[in-house]
């Protein structure tokens, strides 16, 4: 899996010295124009724990752009909003970060005095909405059938996969259902995740292991370090410890099969078995035909069940490179290390804003 946005060393370095933070926020009209906007503020928040991962708010721009006439209108309903933030470098050049590529929502403000205020949702929108208007049915593989639901909504979507691809057992969502819940169910034959990243592809990858994955960033709380403040916590509401995962396909004359992943790591304060106790949570889907399917199911969902045991929360100066999955090492005041696994930020689109950061998956860090 790609963790962060691809930058330069210089670009990480930069952040945590002085510098002029820059955002760039362009328009795509829905009848051809591309226009640049002039803006006050406003935050793009990511958040892998939400179906919609990316959101936007644009703050402080022209109030020209209200729509007045059903022709205003007409552009300006269903265009796109393409955000990106970085530095100066002040040398003449500057580097940016793309931070998503968003449907434009809803345009407000007094259309005479201004400012207008711009609020959009990344691309998984345009799925999310497009319900199925009769039984769906889903065969194949997992990359093949993802591919198939997003591009029926947007057929010149760019798909990157990111995983090996597997065998699903044929579905049939019912009218009404949810394309995009339908994808993240699909996706999880191969215990991985979709979702569009900062330049509007949709990605189909695995979470990273937090123990196995290099950090990105330092999170220091030291002289020339980026660490404002944070607070680390532990919680067991809605912890669990282990993921039953079945599957039964009567239609494709599958039997039966499911994998139970447990905790099996005697050091984890949620140890199956252990002092905590046995919490299973249970999952189960009619494209789940192997026990392989359903461990990489199961253990996917461990993760996330997981995670919320041990977590921190975070202000740090903003690195609109990070990407939700990122891992990084934090280092406290009190000279604590450890590493944290991002699940939601909030990049400022202006020149003050803290930077917030949630993360999950916390492990001391030898």
């Amino acid at each position: 899996m790609t963790v962060v946005y691809p930058v330069s060393a210089r670009f990480l370095a930069r952040i945590a010295e002085s510098h002029i933070p820059v955002t760039e926020v362009v328009l795509f009209t829905t009848d051809g124009r591309v226009i640049p906007l002039d803006h006050g503020g406003g935050q793009v928040a990511v958040d892998r724990g939400q179906a919609l991962r990316r959101t936007c708010t644009v703050t402080g721009c022209d109030p020209g752009l209200i729509p007045l006439t059903p022709a205003d209108e007409l552009s300006t309903y269903g265009g796109r909003l393409r955000i990106s933030a970085g530095v100066d470098y002040g040398d003449g050049t500057r580097e940016l970060a793309a931070l998503g590529v968003f449907r434009l929502d809803e345009v407000s403000g007094d259309p005479s005095l201004g400012p207008a205020t711009l609020t959009g949702k990344a691309l998984e929108c345009v799925i999310q909405d497009d319900a199925f208007t009769a039984p769906y049915r889903a065969t194949g593989t997992v990359i093949t059938a993802i591919t198939a639901l997003i591009q029926r909504s947007l057929p010149g979507a760019d798909v990157i996969a990111q995983i090996s691809d597997a065998p699903i057992g044929s579905r049939t969502w019912d009218t009404g259902a949810d394309p995009w819940a339908a994808a993240q169910e699909i996706a999880a034959v191969a215990g991985a995740e979709c979702y569009t990243n900062g330049d509007g592809a949709f990605v189909i990858a695995v979470l990273p292991d937090l123990l196995a994955t290099d950090p990105v960033w330092e999170v220091a709380a030291a002289e020339g370090g980026v660490y404002v403040r944070g607070t680390r916590s532990m919680s067991a509401a809605g912890v669990k410890n282990a993921v039953l995962a079945r599957g039964e396909n009567a239609a494709d004359g599958v039997a039966p099969v499911q994998w139970l992943a447990t905790d099996d790591d005697p050091g984890s304060p949620t140890y199956w078995g252990g002092p905590y106790g046995r919490r299973p949570d249970f999952y189960s889907s009619s494209t789940l035909t192997t026990v392989s399917a359903c461990r990489q199911a199961a253990e996917l969902r461990l993760r996330a069940a997981r995670a919320p045991n041990a977590r921190g929360d975070f202000s740090a100066v903003p690195n609109p490179a990070l990407e939700p999955g990122d891992v990084l090492r934090v280092i406290h005041p009190d000279g604590l290390r450890e590493l944290h696994q991002v699940q939601s930020f909030s990049v400022p689109l202006g020149l003050d804003g803290e930077f917030p950061i949630t993360t999950i998956g916390a492990k001391e860090d030898a």
